[in-house]
C-alpha cells in the first residue's frame, strides 16, 4: 500500500533566501517563514514591485527586510558618502527603530551598514553616518527631508525603496512629504509597500510609484497566530476608572491606549499611585524619555504601557497578553493597529474596548468597519468576565518617593519676606508636583515654578524668563524632567544655601525677542 507524500510548507531555503541570512533567522528563533513571507518572497527576491497586506504581527518587517538585504548584497554596489542604496520609510520614530532592529542583523551578516533617521534628536550623528557612507537608511519623512534639503543625503542611487505602514503614510499629514521623497528615488528601482490595511489613500501612491505590482493579501485566518479574542465591556462613567485599574493589574504585559497625550500621562500617574507601575508613551515626551519608557516595558521592568496612537505604529513587543482601548478609537484603522500589539509571533491575545453607554452607536459602527464581531457585556470591576481576563493579580508596589503619583507635598524654599503668587497654571502645577522653592530677588520667598519665583523686595528684578526664554536675574533655574517616570524637578537658586547673595548686577536694556517656536511631537 502506497502512502501519499505529506505536503510540507516551503522553507526559507526553498524560497531562495541566501544561506547567511537563514543562519541569522535560525539564530533568532525564526526558522520557518510566516504566510506573508512565503507569499511575497518569491516576488520580492525576483525584483518585482510588491503591494503586501498582512495583519499587524504577521511578519511584514522580515518580508521586506530579507529581499532588501539579499538584493543589495548581490549587487555589490560600492558604498558612497551621502548616497545610500536602500530606503525604508516609516511613520513614527518607534516603528523606525523597531524596523532597524530587524534589518541590522541581516545587514551585518551581508557586510552592509544601517542607520536610523528621525527628528526630536540631534542630527549630527545622522550627518556623520551619511558622511561615513551607509547602505540602508530607515527614516521618518520629516527629518529625512530636512537632511535632503541641506544636501546631506541624496537618493539618486536608491535601488530598493520600502514603505511600511503605507496606509498611515497616505494620511493627509504624511502623503505630501512621502510623495516628494519617493519622487527623488530612481524610477527603475524596486519598490515595496506593506501595510496592515490598504484603503483608497494608498492607491494614490500605488498608482504613481509602483510598476505592475504583485499584490499579496494574507487574511488573518491563514496566519499561524491563534485567534485574537475581542471583548467589549460596557461600564458606567462612575465605575470606569476602577475597571481600567483592574484590567491593568495583572502580572503579564498589557498596553492601555488613550486618545490624547494628556490622558496617557495622567493615567500612567494614576496607575502608579495605585501600586501598578506604568510608563507612558506619546508625542510630548523627548526621544530619550520615549526610548527609556519603551525599554522599561520591553525589558519587563514595568508591565503596563499607557500610550496614544503614536505607539500603535511602533511598539513591536512580544508577550503582550492584553490590549485595552480605554476609549474606543476614532476610526477603525486605529483599532486594527492598536489591537495588533497583542497576539504576535504565534501567541494568543485579548483585546478589550471599554465603552460608556453613550458610546454604543459609535462603537458598533467602529467594530463593523473593522470586521470585528463582539457582543457588548455590561460589567463592573468585579465581574467574572473581567477577572477571567486579568488572571493573577500582580503585587501592589508603592510608588517611590518623589515619583509621579507619590503624593509628595511641594518642598519649602528659603526663608525671607512675602511669599510669591503663582503667575499661571504651569507654575502652580509645577509647585504641586514637588518643585523646590526659589529665591526671587532679595528676601523673596517663592514657590517652585518654571524659571523661578515672582516677587522680591527693594525693586529687585523678578525671577523667571523673558519672552526669549532666557532666565532673568533673581530667579532660580528649573531643571525639568521629560517623562512621567522621572523624579521631582530640581531647582538651583542663588543664595539658597544660606550664604550671602551677591548684589544684583544692573540689567542692560534688551531688545524684544521673537517668541520661541514650538513643535508638536
Amino acid at each position: 500500500m502506497t502512502t501519499a507524500p505529506t505536503q510540507t510548507e516551503p522553507t526559507f531555503a526553498d524560497l531562495g533566501v541566501p544561506s547567511n541570512l537563514i543562519d541569522v533567522l535560525v539564530a533568532e528563533g525564526r526558522p520557518t517563514p510566516f504566510p506573508i513571507q512565503r507569499e511575497t518572497l518569491p516576488s520580492t527576491l525576483a525584483g518585482h514591485d510588491v503591494l503586501g497586506r498582512g495583519k499587524t504581527g504577521s511578519g511584514k518587517t522580515l518580508a521586506f527586510a530579507i529581499p532588501l538585504v539579499a538584493r543589495l548584497a548581490a549587487a555589490c554596489q560600492p558604498r558612497t558618502a551621502g548616497h545610500p542604496s536602500a530606503l525604508v520609510l516609516a511613520p513614527t520614530r518607534e516603528l523606525a527603530t523597531q524596523i532597524a532592529r530587524v534589518v541590522t542583523p541581516l545587514a551585518e551578516a551581508a557586510g552592509l551598514t544601517t542607520t536610523v533617521v528621525f527628528g526630536g534628536v540631534s542630527q549630527k550623528p545622522q550627518e556623520a553616518a551619511f558622511r561615513a557612507g551607509v547602505d540602508i537608511v530607515v527614516a521618518c519623512p520629516g527629518r529625512l527631508e530636512d537632511l535632503m534639503g541641506q544636501g546631506v543625503v541624496n537618493l539618486d542611487r536608491i535601488a530598493v525603496t520600502i514603505l511600511d505602514e503605507a496606509d498611515h503614510m497616505a494620511d493627509l499629514g504624511f502623503l505630501p512629504g512621502v510623495t516628494r521623497i519617493l519622487a527623488k528615488t530612481p524610477a527603475g528601482g524596486q519598490r515595496m509597500f506593506f501595510s496592515a490595511t490598504l484603503d483608497n489613500g494608498v492607491d494614490k501612491l500605488v498608482n504613481r510609484f509602483l510598476k505592475n505590482p504583485v499584490r499579496h493579501s494574507i487574511d488573518s485566518a491563514e496566519s499561524p497566530v491563534p485567534a485574537m479574542t475581542h471583548h467589549v465591556f460596557e461600564v458606567s462613567d462612575d465605575d470606569k476608572a476602577e475597571l481600567v485599574r483592574t484590567l491593568a493589574s495583572g502580572v503579564a504585559r498589557r498596553i492601555l491606549f488613550t486618545r490624547t497625550k494628556h490622558q496617557a500621562k495622567k493615567l500612567a500617574k494614576q496607575l502608579t499611585a495605585h501600586g501598578i507601575p506604568a510608563v507612558d508613551l506619546h508625542g510630548n515626551l523627548s526621544q530619550n524619555a520615549r526610548d527609556r519608557n519603551l525599554g522599561d516595558f520591553s525589558a519587563g521592568r514595568v508591565r503596563v504601557l499607557v500610550a496614544t496612537d503614536v505607539a500603535a505604529r511602533g511598539v513591536h513587543v512580544d508577550g503582550v497578553d492584553l490590549v485595552v482601548h480605554v476609549d474606543p478609537p476614532a476610526e477603525h484603522k486605529a483599532y486594527v493597529h492598536r489591537s495588533g500589539r497583542t497576539a504576535r509571533a504565534g501567541s494568543a491575545g485579548d483585546v478589550v474596548t471599554v465603552m460608556l453607554p453613550s458610546q454604543r452607536g459609535d462603537t458598533a459602527q467602529l467594530l463593523r468597519k473593522a470586521g470585528i464581531k463582539a457582543q457588548p457585556q455590561r460589567v463592573t470591576s468585579t465581574s467574572a468576565a473581567v477577572a477571567g481576563l486579568v488572571g493573577e493579580t500582580a503585587p501592589h508596589i508603592a510608588p517611590a518617593p518623589g515619583a509621579p503619583g507619590a503624593g509628595n507635598a511641594p518642598a519649602q524654599g528659603s526663608t525671607g519676606g512675602g511669599a510669591s503668587q503663582g503667575a499661571n497654571a504651569r507654575r502652580k502645577r509645577a509647585g504641586r508636583e514637588g518643585g523646590q522653592a526659589t529665591q526671587g530677588g532679595r528676601g523673596g520667598q517663592g514657590q517652585g515654578g518654571r524659571g523661578g519665583s515672582r516677587g522680591g523686595q527693594g525693586g529687585q528684578p523678578r525671577g523667571g524668563k523673558d519672552n526669549s526664554g532666557r532666565p532673568q536675574a533673581g530667579g532660580g533655574q528649573r531643571v525639568y524632567s521629560t517623562s512621567s517616570n522621572d523624579a521631582a524637578p530640581r531647582t538651583h537658586a542663588a543664595g539658597a544655601d544660606g550664604g550671602a547673595s551677591r548684589p544684583p548686577r544692573r540689567r542692560q536694556p534688551r531688545r524684544a525677542s521673537a517668541p520661541a517656536q514650538t513643535t508638536r511631537g
